[in-house]
Formats: structure tokens, C-alpha cells, sequence
């Protein structure tokens, strides 16, 4: 998955900045609801971390069945975490 392109399908814009805050809740719900339905591991995993970095995650143990892909999710986080402080 591209990330731009991402951005594009659920907000219309790689800028989000530039977003009114209806149109970035609008996207928000439409991204965990195609969480939801994902069955690809690694799409699931993509739509959750972008949803994680606009702060509307849904928490591990409800997003990921497996154990491994909760493990990658709290690595992810730690990473961003570590990315903020830079």
C-alpha cells in the first residue's frame, strides 16, 4: 500500500492539513470500517497503522487475532514513539 494513495482514497488528498474536520472524521470511520472487513493480514495491518497515527486506532487485542501481528503493532508503536522525539 502507498501511503499517499491511502490518504487519497479515504480523504481525497495526501495533504490532511488542508482537511475540514468532517471530512477527516468521514474518513477516519470509513478506514475502520474497512478494518473490519479486511482479511488480508498485511492490508489489516496498513489500515490500522495509519489509523494509529491519526490517533483512531482500535486497541490491539480487538484489532489482531494473532498474537505475532500484536507483537508487530507494539514494535510499530514504539518505533513511532521514538520517531516523535526526533
Amino acid at each position: 500500500m502507498d501511503f499517499d494513495d491511502q490518504l487519497r482514497r479515504y480523504f481525497g488528498t495526501a495533504d490532511l492539513a488542508s482537511l475540514p474536520a468532517e471530512a477527516l472524521a468521514a474518513g477516519v470511520e470509513r478506514m475502520q470500517v474497512d478494518l473490519g472487513l479486511e482479511q488480508d493480514r498485511s492490508r489489516r495491518f496498513a489500515l490500522w497503522a495509519l489509523l494509529h497515527m491519526l490517533g483512531s486506532a482500535p486497541d490491539l487485542d480487538v484489532a489482531f487475532k494473532d498474537e505475532a501481528d500484536r507483537n508487530a503493532a507494539r514494535s510499530f508503536m514504539e518505533l513511532a514513539e521514538l520517531g516523535e522525539g526526533s
